[in-house]
Parts: C-alpha cells; structure tokens; sequence
C-alpha cells in the first residue's frame, strides 16, 4: 500500500511542503512507504490545458491512481487553497480518489482562514469519491517555523494534531490492508477439472 503525498504549494521551500515532508517522515516512522508528487514541477501549460496526452500529467495521474492514501497538502490564500492544486484536481476523473483515504494539511497567516479546509477543499476530494478524508490538519505560520539551525519547529497543539492524523491514517491504513481479498492466483489449464 503506497501513500502520495502531494504537495499543492506553488513555491518552494513553503511551509505547507515542510509540514507535508514531517507528515512523511512520521508514516516511515510507521513502517509505511509513500511517493512524492509536487504539482508545482508540472509543466504549467499542460495543466491549465488539461492537456491529459501530456507525459508529465500521465504519470502524475498514474501516481494518484495507484495510491492507498493522498496526503495533500497546500497553502491557504485568501480563505482558498492553492490555484495550481485547484487545477491539478481538476484533471483527475470524476472518481479519481475512489476507495483512497485522503489526509488534508494546509498552512496560512492566521487562524481566520482554518475553514478554508472544511468549506473549500473537503467538499472538492469528497465529490472525488475518496473512502473516507480524514479531519484536517490547519496551521498557522507561527505555528510552523524553520531555521537552518533547528530545521521544522511545530508547535505544541500541532504536534499533536499531527500525531493524532497520522496514527489515525496508519491505522485505516492497515484496517483497509486486511479487509482487501486476497489476491487472485492463476491456475494453470492442466489443474482444471470439469465435469460433464
């Protein structure tokens, strides 16, 4: 099981991408795998193009479609999340998030824009058919620092919050695993018997 963590910043370093990569961090802690997708190193036009031949976008959209779970994370601008997160989701197909769990970060300047969330983001992955999005995670810029010295600093409340998502997600995570049928296994002609 493969979890995607998106990153829906369109700058770099950013603090949402920060945010994401601990979030990443702590799921290794937890013995699972996840692969990266930046939409911001997709190529510009092909998106706002919906340009679906695009190489680029192909293999992006095959990255989401072979995940177990999303972790997207953006930053929040005036009470929305990211443009160019907008326009990557856009290209996804109608159920693009079916049977995937979904855990959604955001970082802004302060806690009058926590409900971009909720009021903005959540109702967009719900329309996608994820199993199930997880509670956000919302965090402000003071509540996320970095210095080259000390590297991410979370605050306390957060810390905890992220603790909680992650566990939560890891958790659905392997109750998800062992509900899955096993695997469907070949078997040969010769060891077929019919009867007539």
């Amino acid at each position: 099981m493969t979890i995607l963590l998106l990153a829906g910043s369109p700058s770099a370093p950013s603090r949402s991408t920060r945010l994401l990569n601990h979030v990443g961090d702590k799921l290794v802690q937890l013995g699972h795998r996840y692969a990266r997708l930046e939409v911001r190193d997709l190529p510009g036009q092909a998106i706002l193009r919906a340009d679906w031949n695009d190489a680029q976008i192909k293999a992006a959209l095959s990255t989401v479609e072979e995940a177990s779970a999303v972790v997207i994370a953006t930053p929040v601008y005036k009470a929305a999340y990211s443009g160019i997160l907008k326009a990557f989701l856009d290209l996804l197909p109608q159920f693009g998030l079916t049977d995937k769990l979904v855990l959604p970060l955001a970082t802004g300047g302060s806690q009058s824009h926590m409900l971009a969330l909720d009021y903005a983001l959540r109702p967009v992955l719900s329309s996608l058919n994820p199993k199930h999005v997880l509670p956000s995670i919302y965090a402000t810029e003071a509540q996320v620092t970095w210095s080259e010295e000390a590297g991410l600093q979370l605050d306390a409340p957060i810390a905890a919050r992220v603790e909680e998502g992650v566990a939560q997600l890891s958790a659905s995570l392997l109750a998800l695993h062992k509900a899955a049928p096993e695997e469907f296994r070949e078997v040969p002609f010769s060891q077929v018997r019919c009867s007539v």
